[in-house]
């Protein structure tokens, strides 16, 4: 059976083909058939929908992993066994029924040739002309064409710098996403399930409510490409100035032998030391890590290491409870201290604050989003806003979102104070230091953001628009795109009856 592996392993490789190109030819199809200023809002929607839909994803699979494989066949088995496969394949078949009705989709949808007349030119100009070979009907349709497309964006500063610019972007949305649940685990010392779920309700919201605000924004205040980059740099700067945040922190909870001595003094030279008179006759190990809160509000390595003998239940919440715990210090109770299964509990006053100023920075990250890829979709020919998409998608995913995690990982790394022991060799990190997480954090947040700044602030020097004479039907305003339609009105039907 563990050659079965490999198949589903092939079957995600055909998955990750099959989803590649809904974000370069299903953007690219979205913004050639419907008016131009409503462009950034259809894309917004789709790209929301992206963000909202794995986490709906999530709610639902759930659901059915709970429902055996073979849909009503009974087992003696239950989902908690390890046995139990689940309806794993419920969602693969929904998407195969989805795909069959977007087969049907005609290459261009009806009535869109009025939007392609009406485009005025937004694509940058090079000074030796050479983005005109792109205006011809016949380019792209060869692979001999390949080079010189290619070579055609090489040639695009404000093509390059939007690309790096959402290459800094993708690496902290990565970076975050992988590292936000565990920033909040011990910020606010959260369980890592209840760290993730707080983590989705920054997310969901803050995501694809700046995806989709972004969007809209565009099109509200008709933007040109030069002011679509403006609002880049505008929610760069804005996020660049919230990451500040991270500046403050919310205090380690007290551990015994981590942060402080059993007597509760200083470790000397920040050494762990954990074992005490108390426990060290328990012959505690240091390979099993489960965490107690004692009654005296510090939490301890195992219920070995706070030296407790017998254990019972709490009724209300089903944890363990340890009872006389000889390194517990003793409260209102005449015998030894108790202690509770799991973390303790934080009570940080700054909770609010730094949720807060998070929510602004995942917000103005993804607000950005969409204007940054309708600058994109403007700043080139029409013939290669696809293939300028999948270079850009092959930067983005290159320079940002393998990288991303990595680097942010490598940066909290430096703040673990306790690392997981697995036969000698160094694990996962139990504990960090809270103080140097948030710095941490902070930098790397910083040195992206300020090289996003850079980028968008570049490219919009760099942009070159055509000169104002390019009037809807030309060739040239027929093959490139355009950020406002505003102030050309053809001699055509009113869009509004279209």
């Amino acid at each position: 059976l563990s050659g079965y592996r490999f198949i589903f392993m092939l079957g995600q490789f055909l998955h990750g083909m099959g989803a590649t190109p809904l974000y370069t030819l299903g953007v690219t199809y979205l913004d050639e058939n419907v008016k131009t200023n409503y462009s950034p809002v259809y894309i917004a929607v789709f790209y929301t929908a992206a963000i909202l839909g794995p986490a709906a994803g999530y709610l639902v699979g759930g659901m059915f992993l709970n429902i055996y494989t073979e849909i009503g066949r009974e087992v003696d088995i239950t989902p908690e066994n390890t046995l139990w496969g689940g309806a794993w394949w419920v969602g693969f078949t929904a998407s195969l029924l989805i795909s069959i009705p977007i087969l049907g989709y005609p290459q261009r949808l009806p009535g869109s040739q009025r939007y392609i007349v009406m485009r005025v030119s937004e694509a940058h100009q090079l000074k030796d002309g050479s983005h005109k070979k792109a205006s011809d009907p016949d380019f792209g349709k060869t692979v001999k064409d390949l080079p010189r497309s290619v070579l055609l964006l090489l040639k695009n500063p404000t093509f390059i710098f939007l690309c790096l610019a959402g290459a800094t972007e993708a690496t902290l949305i990565a970076g975050m996403s992988t590292f936000g649940p565990k920033f909040l685990e011990s910020q606010f010392s959260l369980s890592a399930s209840e760290a993730a779920t707080f983590f989705g309700y920054l997310v969901v919201p803050a995501g694809g409510g700046g995806t989709f605000l972004g969007g809209f924004l565009v099109n509200k205040f008709k933007l040109r490409c030069s002011g679509i980059i403006k609002l880049c740099l505008l929610c760069t700067v804005s996020s660049l100035l919230a990451i500040f945040i991270f500046f403050i922190h919310c205090p380690n909870m007290p551990m015994a032998g981590v942060t402080q001595m059993y007597d509760g003094s200083a470790l000397p030279g920040g050494q762990l030391n954990l074992t005490a008179a108390c426990n060290a006759e328990c012959g505690c190990l240091q390979e099993t890590y489960s965490p107690v809160c004692g009654s005296d509000g510090i939490m301890y390595y195992s219920p070995c290491h706070a030296g407790c003998k017998k254990v019972s239940e709490n009724l209300r919440n089903g944890k363990k409870v340890y009872h006389e715990c000889s390194c517990v210090e003793k409260t209102f109770l005449p015998s030894p201290g108790i202690a509770e299964a799991g973390k303790c509990t934080s009570s940080c006053a700054k909770r609010p604050l730094l949720l807060l100023f998070m929510f602004v920075v995942i917000l103005f990250t993804f607000l950005s989003s969409i204007p940054a890829l309708t600058a994109t979709l403007r700043c080139v020919s029409d013939r290669q806003r696809s293939f300028a998409l999948g270079i850009q998608w092959i930067v983005v995913r290159t320079l940002g979102g393998i990288p991303g995690p990595i680097a942010f990982g490598s940066m909290i790394d430096k703040s673990c104070l306790l690392w997981q022991d697995q036969c000698g060799e160094q694990g996962s990190c139990y504990v960090y230091q809270n103080s140097a997480m948030s710095r941490y954090t902070l930098v790397a947040g910083l040195v992206y953001k300020v090289l996003g700044t850079t980028f968008f602030i570049v490219a919009c020097l760099l942009y070159k628009p055509p000169p104002p004479e390019s009037a809807p039907g030309s060739s040239d305003a027929s093959e490139n795109g355009n950020c406002d339609l505003q102030e050309h009105k053809p001699s055509l039907p009113a869009e509004e009856d279209i």
